[in-house]
């Protein structure tokens, strides 16, 4: 009697462990008991799904939109391709200098190593080139390739005016963001402004910052875009003679054509005058006439790396300036005329591309490139099929794949399956904002080449408890 009770038992469990799938583990798992989780994972080659749970459902992907919108940009523009701003004269004004910005986010970045400033030193050489000591220079900065709704409306207060929210216009600069430097020494009394870099002359900040004896950097700044008010709140670490946090620069144009006036008048350049576009392009919003300048003799052509280097920054970092400068640039291409909104030109370039490519479109809503609206959606399939697609079929499968962190390894994956038989292994895209923990790419460990995205929505215990249940489930594939 005893021995079938135990054979009776020994069936129960195996039954009972066979009927705990790794879909059921995840979508059981005590941090994703209130969420929305969608999941799908198919055969890279043929598609086959492995794996399927509201696989067709739109959820909010925060940082994983920009899968799409890299894979899209690669798949217009190519691997190869380079933004160029141009130094010139103005042939309608002999004494006007133009800067013709072509949306080149990389403008004056560190993301790649180098000297932000070398830029500037190098067009002041080229205007020596051209000066003399009577002369009296203008600065123009043609800044109204996008126009100047610089952010995506369903952006949130919280972060506009922080560096990761930054604008998006014809010309960037600096990655478009500053830092403000603090003494937090003083426990009597808020953090003491030292500087900002670079110098920002006309900014104004109204200071509400606390300290903490955390450690934990909460600051934000608040203020939008063409303002110079900015309001600083939360808290920074105490006991710091010099901590920063990162802004967004309200108009870049502007800055970019004061620092380079700046730059001329310490090497004896006289200037007078330093403008950008922006007034120009809203008083002939309406009857859209064409900019006043001509450009005459070209002075310099800045070109950026290749697209494939912008991509991998930003995939890797997971870089929202960047990835709203390649959305746009897309609707600019699309739509060459300056007055339409880049923005929306390109979420509808990007549907009607994916849809020409006979991928159902319907469970896409964009409202941005970078996934930083909450209001973004996209369904598990969708991302998966884009995956396949670039994988199967696109020319820049390499340029896409590269671009991908890998997993345990780099960017924002370096912590992510560190450690387990799927290091190294895994090339995906990763999305977090409030509620929201994404992840969708590659898996490629040995016979097994899987895409897939797993997405989590509304989840009421820890962050790390859901990355961590996601883990289990992608090591039990």
């Amino acid at each position: 009697m005893k021995r079938i009770q135990l054979a009776i038992l020994s069936v129960f469990v195996v039954i009972s462990s066979f009927s705990q799938t790794p879909i059921s583990q995840l979508i059981d798992h005590p941090a994703l008991k209130h969420a929305s989780v969608g999941v799908c994972v198919k055969d890279l080659e043929t598609g086959g799904v492995i794996v399927s749970h509201n696989g067709d459902k739109s959820l909010t992907p925060a940082s994983v939109m920009k899968l799409v919108t890299t894979a899209t940009a690669l798949e217009i523009f190519g691997a190869d391709y380079r933004y160029t701003t141009l130094l010139a004269l103005d042939a309608t004004n002999p004494n006007r200098i133009l800067v013709i910005g072509s949306g080149d986010p990389t403008l004056g970045s560190d993301v790649f190593g180098g000297n932000p400033y070398e830029l500037l030193s190098g067009w002041t050489k080229k205007i020596l080139e051209k000066n003399d000591k009577e002369k009296v220079w203008q600065i123009y900065v043609a800044d109204e390739l996008f126009g100047y709704d610089g952010i995506s409306p369903e952006w949130t207060w919280i972060d506009m005016g922080n560096y990761y929210a930054s604008g998006t216009y014809g010309i960037s600069i600096f990655d478009n963001s500053y830092k403000i430097f603090f003494d937090t020494t003083d426990p009597n009394s808020c953090p003491k402004i030292i500087r900002t870099d670079p110098e920002m002359k006309s900014i104004r900040f109204t200071n509400f910052l606390k300290t903490n004896t955390s450690g934990r950097d909460n600051g934000y700044i608040y203020g939008i875009p063409f303002s110079n008010d900015r309001i600083l709140r939360g808290d920074i670490p105490a006991g710091r003679r010099s901590f920063s946090i990162k802004g967004d620069i309200p108009d870049p144009g502007l800055l970019l054509g004061e620092q380079l006036a700046d730059r001329f008048r310490r090497q004896g350049i006289h200037v007078d005058l330093v403008q950008t576009a922006r007034i120009d392009y809203i008083s002939r919003y309406c009857t859209r006439e064409s900019m006043p300048y001509r450009i005459g003799e070209i002075l310099d052509q800045r070109q950026s790396r290749m697209l494939s280097d912008i991509i991998r920054e930003t995939n890797e970092n997971s870089n929202n300036h960047f990835a709203e400068h390649l959305l746009r640039a897309i609707g600019r291409k699309s739509n060459p005329n300056i007055y339409s909104d880049p923005l929306t030109e390109g979420i509808d370039a990007i549907g009607k591309f994916w849809k020409q490519k006979g991928i159902d479109t319907q469970s896409l809503i964009m409202k941005d490139g970078s996934g930083l609206a909450p209001q973004n959606a996209v369904s598990p399939e969708f991302l998966c099929e884009v995956l396949r697609y670039m994988n199967n079929k696109s020319e820049n499968k390499s340029a896409f794949f590269d671009s991908l962190p890998k997993a345990g390894l780099d960017g924002t994956l370096k912590s992510f399956l560190k450690g387990t038989k799927l290091e190294g292994k895994i090339a995906a895209k990763s999305g977090s904002i409030g509620g929201v923990q994404c992840y969708a790419g590659y898996l490629m460990d040995g016979r097994k080449k899987y895409a897939f995205a797993v997405m989590v929505n509304k989840f009421n215990d820890t962050r790390s408890e859901v990355r961590s249940a996601i883990e289990k489930f992608l090591l039990s594939l």
